[in-house]
Formats: C-alpha cells, structure tokens, sequence
C-alpha cells in the first residue's frame, strides 16, 4: 500500500477509469486519512446511476505508515 497524498487527487479525474483502478485509489485515500466518510446524495433506481460523496481528512505524519502497526 502506498502513501496517499494531495498530488494524487488528479488521478480521480482521469476518465474513463475502470472501476478495479477506482477502488484501489479509494482505497489509498481512505487508509491515509484518520478521518472519512461516505454520504450517499442520489440513486436513481430506473438508471442504476449514483452519486457518492467522500469526506475526510488526509494523515499529515511523515512517519505514518511506521505507526500504523
């Protein structure tokens, strides 16, 4: 796993992105934030479309990962 930082949102804006490489962006984000969540603000039922919005705050420590465990 690698650090998330501030230069790496500009890979969310990448289109098309597949969803496997998506995830795994998320999931970089999500395990160098000490804080986060997730708010669902629509889902269309007919469409199947969705829109989730993300919310946190990125760990800031150089030494994170040697904390982490």
């Amino acid at each position: 796993m690698t650090r998330f930082n501030f230069y790496d949102f500009r890979n969310f804006d990448r289109t098309p992105a597949s969803p496997h490489a998506l995830g795994w962006n998320i999931q970089n984000l999500m395990f160098s934030s000490v804080s986060c969540r997730a708010k669902v603000e629509t889902c269309n039922t007919e469409t199947g479309e969705y829109r989730i919005v993300l919310t946190g705050t990125l760990d800031m420590d150089p030494n994170f990962w040697y904390n982490v465990y």
